[in-house]
């Protein structure tokens, strides 16, 4: 590749909303932590090694008979609220790592981050921030 040597029409998008393919016969659900478990695929959260976090599920969504055959949108920006155990008011800033499509903690297995804790709802409940995390 070489360098611009002409004006260049870069078709610019916001970013706040994505469309990803889905893995085949995956189900996603709105709301879902969403991961990339390195298929190149999404697939509903999980906390496993060399994984990537893509973002939150914007709808529903099954894979179809092959990879790629269905696409999900996915918020990669936002504030969302999930399940903690034990939230604690010394959640406050902290780092959140991805246990399943609908659990954080402040620790995980393969340590896969999904956002930061902005708010303390209830002492199982937080609420996630994902703009420094999101894929």
């Amino acid at each position: 590749m070489t360098a611009l040597s002409a004006d260049y029409e870069a078709k610019r998008q916001d970013g706040i909303i994505l469309s990803v393919p889905v893995l085949a016969s995956a189900t996603i659900y709105k709301g879902g932590l969403i991961v990339d478990k390195g298929t190149g695929f999404a697939e509903a959260g999980d906390d496993g090694s060399g994984y990537t976090f893509l973002g939150v599920a914007v709808e529903a969504a099954t894979g179809g008979s092959s990879d790629g055959d269905v696409r999900v949108r996915v918020y990669k920006t936002g504030t969302y609220q999930y399940t903690k155990s034990s939230a604690a008011d010394t959640d406050l800033g902290v780092a959140m790592y991805i246990h399943d499509d609908q659990t954080v903690g402040t620790a995980s297995t393969n340590s896969l981050l999904a956002g930061y804790c902005v708010d303390i709802v209830d002492s199982s409940t937080i609420k996630l921030r994902i703009d420094l995390a999101a894929r």
